[in-house]
């Protein structure tokens, strides 16, 4: 009987529009890994404040709160879900509302140590037996994930692009248009994101031990391309 591979862990980190939840989803799918969407967690943490009346600037009040969420994460990446209780959040928390509030919960130390914690765990559970996974490991992506969070996975990615092409994807993804009004409409949401969110975490620079990965120029397909080969190189493990 051949011996299970030991569980991969592949850690993507990279700035707002970069790719990262695409990217990193197919990649889970291709190498038959579960995925982590951290960054959702967040945008979970804030939606929940919101639907308790919680004020966001009311930093105690707020992390107090998240340490009551009922947070369940799907990681499925063929289809990742989000619930907060019974109620399925996946579509609300990615709408204008919560993108133009979600740093202010991001940006809350006491709620990024139990989003941590939680994020941590979820990790460790896909390289058990009896996960989704059953322990082949996980995709995991999202703000401080090659540093913070699981600074030890068996591949850190720095996925980035250029402004200009991040400014496109998020435009095409929200509203479905890259002109440039929708360009405009959606600037607040990724690059003053990205500067609130930089104040407390670093995901611009790769650190020691982490490969960047420019995606300015590659479709989807030519990414994941690039990650594979990447997790090939490093590991030996090919999709």
């Amino acid at each position: 009987m051949d011996t299970p591979a030991p569980a991969l862990v592949v850690a993507i980190d990279g700035p707002s529009g970069s790719g990262k939840s695409s990217v990193s989803r197919r990649t889970a799918q291709r190498l038959g890994l579960a995925y982590l969407d951290t960054g959702a967690m967040y945008r979970a943490a804030t939606w929940w404040c919101l639907d308790q009346d919680v004020r966001l600037d009311d930093a105690e009040a707020v992390a107090a709160q998240v340490l009551r969420m009922p947070l369940v994460m799907g990681v499925d990446p063929a289809a990742p879900t989000v619930h907060v209780g019974t109620v399925d959040v996946g579509a609300p928390i990615r709408s204008p509302e919560i993108s133009a509030q979600v740093s202010a919960v991001a940006t809350n130390l006491a709620v990024r140590a139990e989003l941590g914690r939680l994020q941590r765990e979820a990790i460790a559970a896909q390289t058990r037996p009896g996960s989704f996974s059953d322990g082949r490991g996980v995709v995991a992506e999202g703000r401080d994930i090659t540093t913070v969070i699981a600074p030890d996975a068996d591949v850190r990615l720095l996925l980035t692009a250029s402004e200009e092409a991040r400014l496109a994807r998020r435009a095409l993804e929200v509203h479905g248009s890259d002109d440039a009004a929708a360009v405009a409409a959606t600037r607040d949401a990724v690059v003053r994101r990205d500067a609130d969110d930089s104040t407390v975490v670093e995901f611009r620079t790769a650190a020691d031990g982490v490969v960047t990965i420019d995606s300015s120029d590659l479709d989807l397909e030519q990414t994941v391309e690039a990650v594979l080969e990447v997790v090939a190189r490093v590991t030996g493990r090919r999709a």
